[in-house]
Parts: C-alpha cells; sequence; structure tokens
C-alpha cells in the first residue's frame, strides 16, 4: 500500500524523493541480433506507458515517471521494465500487459507475480 495516494503528491519538502515511482523500459537494441528489448517493440510499450500515466494524470512531481533506458542487461529474459525505488523487475508481450503493471501496482501498489522476473 502506497503511504499516500499518489493522485496528491505530498509537499516537494517531504523525506521521499521526486516521484514516488520511477520506470524504466529498456530499449536497447543489438547490432549483432541478438536478443534486446528493441525487438520487441519496446519503445511502443514505453510511449503507452508514457500517454496512459499523462492520461491518469499520475505525472509530475510526486507522482510517477515514465522513462526511456539503455541496456538494462536482461534481455534473455525478454523486454524488461523496472519500477523504483520497488526494485521489481517486469516482463511484457503487450500493451494489456503494460495496462496491467500500470493499474496493479504503480496505481495499487501490487507486484504483478506473473510478469514479474
Amino acid at each position: 500500500m502506497l503511504p499516500h495516494d499518489v493522485r496528491h503528491p505530498p509537499p516537494y519538502n517531504s523525506p521521499m524523493s521526486y516521484y514516488e515511482r520511477h520506470v524504466f523500459f529498456c530499449l536497447n537494441q543489438r547490432d549483432d541480433g541478438s536478443a534486446c528489448c528493441a525487438n520487441h517493440h519496446a519503445a511502443e510499450m514505453q510511449e503507452h506507458a508514457k500517454s496512459r500515466i499523462k492520461e491518469l494524470d499520475l505525472n509530475g512531481e510526486g507522482k510517477i515517471r515514465i522513462n526511456k533506458s539503455g541496456c538494462l542487461d536482461r534481455c534473455q529474459e525478454g523486454p524488461c521494465v523496472v519500477v523504483y525505488p520497488d526494485g521489481v523487475w517486469y516482463t511484457y508481450v503487450d500493451v494489456h500487459d503494460i495496462d496491467e503493471i500500470i493499474d496493479r501496482h504503480l496505481i495499487k501498489g501490487e507486484v504483478v507475480e506473473r510478469l514479474r522476473i
């Protein structure tokens, strides 16, 4: 459970970090043809997550930030996303998986075990 509703961020001078949750999508593209997140539409999934968070008015100070990342070195496990400060790693197949991560983990604070890596 979150210490407060992410729709109403704490004051900036609170002991929490600037964002309640910071989400990184690996967008790495490997030139040698080996497994990489870019081959699984990672850029489109990151844009979907970013747009959805904005639509829900969950972006900004004290809320949620969706970022692009270089290689997170877990490509053999499928495309990956990591949620901080929780330190939870996910893989995904499509936008339905991304929406489940948003709805359950980012909003409700529940880890989505079926997608966890």
